[in-house]
């Protein structure tokens, strides 16, 4: 079963990537409104896992609707939630439905979200989630114990380089690199300088492809929030006061948004379109960015 995602990037044509988040309930009406919105411009959709610490349908059942459907899932796995025997079960789940992409994560605090009565697990982190992919993608559980039929994931993971200190990130990189990483997705970049000194790092990785986050402003109290509470988030107060002083403030970020992902697209192998809200709003960023060119094949 061909993997597009792997495909493209390992025979370097640019990927576009976006999120599909899964209801906080059964229906499924939502999602496939922005599936069917956007299948023919993204190569692949992130199906999110408790984004943001917040209850919602599980990961494992998006990135199996979606497969089902005809697209090319990437199954987020967070380690919040789940000790290494529930990841390890999910993973082979969804490697029996065909999911073939998988974004290990350790995720964000339960104190974040919705549901801060809840326990964490952190059984492992990120790096031990990649190791026990690569396993089972060799045919043994962490064990060692032999499966009866393997997996063929894709396994990225995560970076911040707009970390600040931005040295732990880059070891958290390696460590991860070393685990088996074949790529990953940077958190939302907002400063093209910043991401230049981790791109002076992570260019010595020949076969690594980066994937760069790019979030899409809907207004200045947008992007002064997020600096408030998202962790790991850095929003210049350039970019804040174009917004503050545009008259169409959305028109603006998708145009911010746009401007940086132009810089970043000769340092990386994709795009990845984070646009929570407003997903509809990801073909005229799409459009922006190409310069009403026209989509390109994905």
């Amino acid at each position: 079963m061909p993997n597009k995602l792997k495909e493209n990037l390992e025979s370097n044509v640019f990927v576009y990537t976006s999120e599909l988040s899964p209801e906080r309930g059964a229906d499924l009406a939502k999602m496939k409104s922005t599936y069917d919105l956007l299948k023919g411009m993204v190569t692949a959709f992130n199906i999110t896992d408790n984004q943001g610490a917040n209850m919602k349908m599980s990961s494992l059942a998006g990135a199996i609707y979606i497969k089902q459907n005809g697209g090319e899932p990437i199954f987020q796995q967070t380690c919040r939630d789940r000790n290494r025997m529930a990841l390890e079960s999910d993973l082979l789940g969804a490697a029996a439905f065909g999911v073939q992409n998988v974004l290990a994560l350790t995720g964000d605090y339960i104190s974040f979200g919705d549901h801060k009565h809840a326990k964490a697990v952190y059984d492992i982190d990120s790096v031990n989630l990649i190791e026990i992919v690569k396993e089972l993608n060799a045919g043994i559980d962490m064990n060692g114990s032999k499966l009866n039929g393997h997996t063929d994931f894709y396994i990225g993971a995560a970076v911040n380089p707009e970390s600040v200190p931005l040295e732990p990130q880059l070891i958290k990189f390696e460590k991860k690199i070393n685990a088996g990483c074949d790529f990953f997705q940077t958190q939302a970049v907002f400063d093209i300088n910043k991401f230049a000194k981790f791109y002076d790092f992570y260019k010595n990785f020949k076969n690594i492809k980066i994937i760069a986050g790019i979030y899409i402003l809907k207004s200045a109290k947008t992007a002064r929030y997020m600096n408030k509470f998202i962790p790991g988030i850095y929003i210049t107060e350039q970019i804040i006061n174009e917004l503050e002083n545009a008259a169409d403030p959305l028109k603006k970020g998708i145009e911010i948004a746009a401007r940086t992902a132009k810089e970043l697209k000769p340092l990386v192998q994709g795009i990845h379109i984070m646009a929570y809200g407003i997903e509809d709003k990801i073909p005229l960023f799409l459009r922006n960015m190409l310069d009403n060119q026209g989509l390109k094949s994905v």
